[in-house]
């Protein structure tokens, strides 16, 4: 069965750290590339950093540069979201996603996960 799943989600205060997992199941993550992106309540979900399987390229958006980075680690078949310096607008529902092409735009992704929720206390 194929499926993303994120953990490492939780309550952290503002100016704290958080790590989240995205784990694959059922494919190989290595040859997708991976998104993440959130949703804060009341709000659309936004894509808010990718990183392309072929050459590890990133991007992420303004509200996140500088505070998070996407490794991914191909022998565990996971990717993370490394979040530092968080904010409490960083509070939201977090979900990874795999497709086969790498996008800025962040549209038409293959597979997602479930989410986990990330809330900054201020």
């Amino acid at each position: 069965q194929v499926q993303l799943v994120e953990s490492g989600g939780g309550l952290v205060q503002a100016g704290g750290s958080l790590r989240l997992s995205c784990a694959a199941a059922g494919f190989t993550l290595d040859v997708y590339a991976i998104g993440w992106f959130r949703q804060a309540p009341g709000k659309e979900r936004e894509g808010i950093s990718c990183i392309s399987s072929r050459d590890d390229s990133t991007h992420y958006v303004d509200a996140v540069k500088g505070r998070f980075t996407i490794p991914r680690d191909n022998a565990k078949n996971t990717a993370y979201l490394q979040m530092n310096n968080l904010k409490p607008e960083d509070t939201a529902v977090y979900y990874c996603a795999a497709d086969p092409n790498y996008s800025t735009t962040y549209k038409g992704m293959d597979y997602w996960g479930k989410g986990t929720l990330v809330t900054v206390s201020s």
